[in-house]
């Protein structure tokens, strides 16, 4: 499985970026999208989308968090990153701090940010591929908006 990860779209969606993200099995956007035309745009692309509310968003129907499984990874996907990963996670998919990140910590869990499609803090704008298969985190590459 193959999914399209980006965060803090702030008002702004690329239009080379629609393209790349049609590809995705499925498309997460963790937080900070702003205007929901931004959403809407992501779902006209076909693959599913996912969204979290970031702290610049104001859209009352949409989770602070989600709990998610793929292909036996257990994901959780967050704006502002926690103080610590929640118990039976893998992954934590956060945004917030518009820097691509890629760690473990103590107990193996995987921190993973995508950086920013609006003002990114380090380097350019970016989003990351999420690759998922047999159990695992096959791959993550952040890639240029």
């Amino acid at each position: 499985m193959r999914i399209a990860v980006l965060s803090d779209t702030h008002d702004k969606f690329p239009a080379s970026l629609g393209p790349q993200l049609a590809a995705a099995d499925e498309i997460w956007h963790l937080g900070d999208v702003c205007d929901p035309a931004v959403l809407r745009t992501l779902e006209t692309l076909g693959p599913p989308v996912r969204v979290i509310l970031g702290n610049c968003d104001s859209e009352p129907g949409w989770p602070v968090a989600l709990e998610l499984e793929r292909a036996g990874v257990r994901f959780y996907l967050t704006h502002i990153p926690p103080a610590r990963a929640p118990a039976g996670a893998h992954a934590v998919l956060h945004g917030h701090t518009h820097i691509a990140r890629d760690d473990r910590d103590a107990a193996g869990v995987r921190w993973l940010n995508p950086g920013a499609v609006t003002g990114p803090r380090l380097g350019g704008a970016s989003f990351a591929w999420l690759t998922v298969e047999d159990g695992k985190i096959a791959g993550w590459k952040i890639a240029p908006v």
